[in-house]
């Protein structure tokens, strides 16, 4: 797949309309009368609309049969027809209307509806006891599935936003010098997010240094680099709502050898945990490969540590993290389309820790990387 050149803007109209199609037909396996999803990543992966869900309803009721439905405050229909990319009718309420009511108002009693999973509690029970005459559900066994299994176009847009990253990571890397601040840092990686094409800059951003690399998501405080530390850079940004999300750890200066055997280590089970990603295995087994690789060396077992202390990885899209998650248990196959993170971190608890973190998607032939792997642990970028 070429991924050279300018991304597109968005994704295409068809593509939209083609989701809900795909939907329509899940509702009818499952026996459901329609789903209503919810305002953030799901919202804007059926309607292309990129909203922040909050105590007002912003909704999308898609229906087996018949024309979509957009339930939205009266006052926010402007925006909302900016930027929505698919056909619907526009079902507004004003501020002193229960809009559980709007939403539903056209079912049939009887009707079974899936919700979205990430609805608040306040407007599942807004919905049931707007109706309770209606059978209500989760929609995670429509959703989830579908959203998992990533298009050309998301695949695309995914790419260009990880190899963005990269040149970050890289970047900053040549530009680390004694004395900056991890706010300092933080503040550069932003900056070269923008520059090199990530309009909002870095979605997200840590700067670890020594014993806070121990911490899975970093200390209070701001640390100042000293020479001879070992450092772990997490960022990333997004395209097109499409998220990044690399972690680089290694030398500044020079470090314990202990420090460089356990990124080897880490290494070595990152390597094995793709190599374990083959079509129709389940996502248990991304997650086994990399354990077997630590308790080779005496790591763990389990979550046990000096070891690994979280699931190898996740998938990635709309969200930075959404299914599948590469975990023990999780028997879901994988698929052509399904996108996920390779990051077996290893925790000596309150010394170090080292996370390498670089994401896949699944091909009909196996696994392919979005970026190369670290090199090693003093030149990680070759």
């Amino acid at each position: 797949m070429n991924h050279s050149g300018t991304p597109p803007l968005r994704i295409k109209k068809s593509e939209f309309e083609q989701r809900v199609s795909a939907c329509r037909a899940m509702l009818a396996e499952q026996g459901l009368d329609a789903v209503i999803v919810n305002a953030g990543a799901s919202l804007h992966y059926f309607a292309g609309i990129p909203w922040t869900p909050t105590e007002r309803l912003v909704a999308l009721v898609i229906p087996a049969s018949g024309r979509p439905r957009m339930v939205c405050p009266h006052f926010e229909i402007g925006s909302l027809r900016e930027c929505i990319m698919i056909d619907v009718d526009l079902l507004t309420w004003e501020e002193d209307v229960p809009p559980c009511n709007v939403a539903l108002d056209a079912f049939l009693a009887g009707a079974k509806v899936g919700l979205d999973p990430e609805f608040s509690f306040r407007f599942v029970s807004g919905f049931k006891d707007a109706r309770p005459d209606l059978r209500f559900g989760s929609a995670e066994s429509v959703i989830d599935p579908m959203r998992a299994r990533k298009s050309s176009s998301e695949i695309y847009l995914i790419q260009h936003a990880m190899s963005l990253t990269l040149r970050v990571h890289e970047a900053v890397f040549h530009a680390l010098k004694p004395g900056l601040t991890a706010s300092a840092i933080r503040r550069m990686i932003d900056e070269q997010h923008v520059a090199f094409g990530a309009p909002q800059g870095s979605y997200f951003c840590a700067v670890q240094f020594g014993a806070a690399t121990a911490f899975p998501h970093g200390l209070a405080g701001d640390q100042i680099l000293e020479r001879d530390s070992l450092i772990l850079i997490d960022t990333g940004c997004r395209i097109a709502g499409y998220h990044s999300d690399i972690t680089r750890t290694y030398a500044f200066g020079s470090i314990p050898d202990l420090q460089a055997e356990i990124w080897a280590i880490e290494k070595e089970a990152q390597l094995a945990a793709f190599s374990a990603a083959e079509p129709g295995a389940p996502c248990h087994a991304v997650d086994d490969a990399a354990r077997a690789v630590l308790e080779a060396h005496g790591l763990g077992p389990d979550y046990a540590l000096p070891g690994l202390p979280h699931r190898t990885g996740h998938g990635v899209g709309l969200a930075i993290h959404e299914a599948p998650y590469l975990v023990r248990g999780n028997k879901t196959p994988l698929r052509a389309g399904h996108c996920g993170s390779i990051e077996p971190m290893i925790v000596f608890p309150n010394a170090f820790g080292i996370r390498l973190e670089d994401h896949f998607y699944m091909t009909e032939q196996g696994p392919e990387w979005f970026t190369r792997p670290a090199h090693d642990v003093r030149h990680p970028f070759g």
